[in-house]
């Protein structure tokens, strides 16, 4: 008796302490009782050296003509994930990491013990399967087996095929699960993957070092965002999960490494949200003699060869809009942005009450701690952002909301920063970094009075980094890109929890 049927509902089964008590797993389990008894081992090591895959074989016979066979045998394991049992046929789906492909038992290969073994299966055990590669009458390629190993029992059955695991939370809590049955889920994994190459692959051939920094760290820096904290029991102190990878970077250029990345984790201690996980992955790099111009150019060029390498056309569709990656890139003033949206005009340098009059106009109430940059920021966010769909540098951002960034040659009150976004949300961060120790302290300094007054995003004042500035870092561009925001462009997923495997998720109740 093999198990087709499934629970009610999408919800998987509790806990494995309450397997016997489900009429479904308690079978799979005196499935497993009796095949111990008979002497087989229901998880074998090393016991199947599979020697093809399901993916090599559909792209080594695409035309194969229908009842034909090719003389040749192959070996291949996977999930058992579908079967058809006509009695002395069994056709069964076998699915591997590349895709899937049909096996078909039938007593003359296997014989009548071997047939009634396979007929056992459940959906869901792992199996090696040898046998010849054919068509059946109906011009499915199959491997038409002559033995079959159990690799592994699974004592929980698989979601109902037609509809996979469709319980949003479900699918993310039980990542194990969402990719054994929905294809979309196993496509983005995979691009994810290729994304994390293809970007080391640009920097490491533009000279760039990779290179790994703390991310248990003293001091959370290199960001305007609150930490999480952990304690050190040996050195009995606080510590902190990187908020990003900033400042140790920028402490390898001035040891003289004038071109730095890293790609890693970071942490920040906010709410959940589709664009926001606690845990995320961050590409920060750092080029000495460099300004933000320049930084936009490498952005530029290195985002379009990522498209390029791992999409295979510039024109990729997110969310019902399409987004032209081909350069060249819009670029436009944050200032500009804002009076192109909202026909409101903002100055750099205006007056803070006069700041919040207009932004109070556009619906955005300034809190009392904010400065014009601040506020101008704010109004970004809420009215100009979202409207920005294709790729757009967004730049010379306000020194107030920038502290680790150059003063703007020719404007004291912004910066030479920019954003790069992208469909509506921040893609990319860059700056000219502020390279003078002494201007660095103010801002340091200007944060921690911020701090002080109750904003605990505010940057720490960092002494260890303002020393090694004073021994002189030559000018500097650097950036981040979210690397968790790209794949969900490239794979048109509306929710970062789609581009983690394992986001950060609640305890179930």
């Amino acid at each position: 008796m093999n198990d087709d049927t499934h629970p009610g509902d999408e919800r998987l089964l509790e806990d494995s302490g309450e397997l016997a008590a489900h009429p479904l797993t308690r079978r799979r389990l005196e499935k497993l009782e009796r095949l111990r008894e008979a002497g087989i081992d229901p998880y074998p090591v090393a016991a199947f050296a599979p020697d093809a895959t399901a993916a090599a074989l559909h792209d080594e016979y695409p035309d194969l003509p229908p009842d034909t066979g090719t003389g040749r045998t192959v070996r291949v394991a996977g999930r058992l994930v579908g079967r058809r049992d006509l009695g002395r046929l069994v056709f069964g789906v076998l699915q591997d990491a590349t895709g899937r492909i049909q096996v078909f038992a039938h007593e003359a290969g296997l014989g009548p013990e071997g047939l009634t073994a396979f007929g056992e299966l459940d959906l869901g055990d792992w199996i090696g399967v040898e046998g010849e590669v054919v068509t059946t009458r109906r011009g499915e390629l199959s491997v038409a087996a002559t033995r079959f190993v159990l690799l592994a029992k699974a004592l929980r059955p698989l979601p109902e095929k037609w509809h996979g695991l469709q319980d949003v939370e479900e699918r993310h809590r039980r990542r194990y699960v969402d990719l054994i049955v929905n294809e979309r889920s196993r496509r983005t994994a995979v691009t994810r993957s290729l994304v994390v190459r293809a970007l080391r692959r640009a920097f490491d051939r533009r000279g760039f070092l990779e290179v790994e920094t703390p991310i248990l760290q003293l001091q959370a820096g290199g960001a305007l965002a609150r930490p999480f904290v952990t304690h050190h029991n040996a050195l009995d102190l606080d510590m902190y999960l990187r908020i990003a990878e900033e400042l140790h970077l920028k402490r390898l250029v001035v040891g003289g490494i004038e071109r730095v990345y890293e790609l890693g984790r970071v942490f920040r201690n906010e709410g959940l949200s589709p664009r926001h996980n606690p845990e995320f992955t961050m590409l920060e790099a750092y080029l000495a003699y460099a300004d933000y111009f320049d930084v936009m150019a490498l952005v530029e060029n290195v985002l379009v060869e990522v498209v390029d390498e791992v999409v295979g056309t510039r024109v990729v569709a997110y969310q019902g809009a399409e987004v032209d990656w081909s350069p060249p890139w819009r670029r436009v003033r944050m200032l500009e942005a804002i009076e192109e949206v909202t026909g409101v005009a903002f100055e750099a340098d205006m007056d803070r009450d006069e700041a919040a009059r207009l932004a109070a106009g556009l619906g955005v109430e300034a809190e009392g701690g904010w400065g014009t940059g601040k506020i101008v920021n704010e109004v970004f966010e809420e009215h100009v952002e979202a409207t920005l769909v294709q790729p757009t540098f967004v730049y010379d951002y306000p020194r107030e909301i920038s502290p680790l960034a150059r003063a703007h040659r020719e404007v004291p009150e912004l910066t030479e920063r920019f954003e790069l976004i992208v469909a509506g949300r921040e893609l990319a961060n860059a700056f000219t970094e502020l390279n003078d120790p002494l201007e660095q302290r103010r801002r340091f300094e200007e944060q921690a009075r911020a701090r002080a007054a109750g904003d605990e995003e505010a940057h720490a004042v960092d002494e260890d980094f303002l020393r090694a500035l004073e021994y002189g870092m030559p000018p500097t561009g650097g950036l981040g890109i979210g690397v968790d925001r790209l794949v969900m462009l490239l794979t048109d997923q509306a929710n970062i929890r789609e581009v983690i495997l394992f986001p950060a998720m609640r305890p179930e109740a």
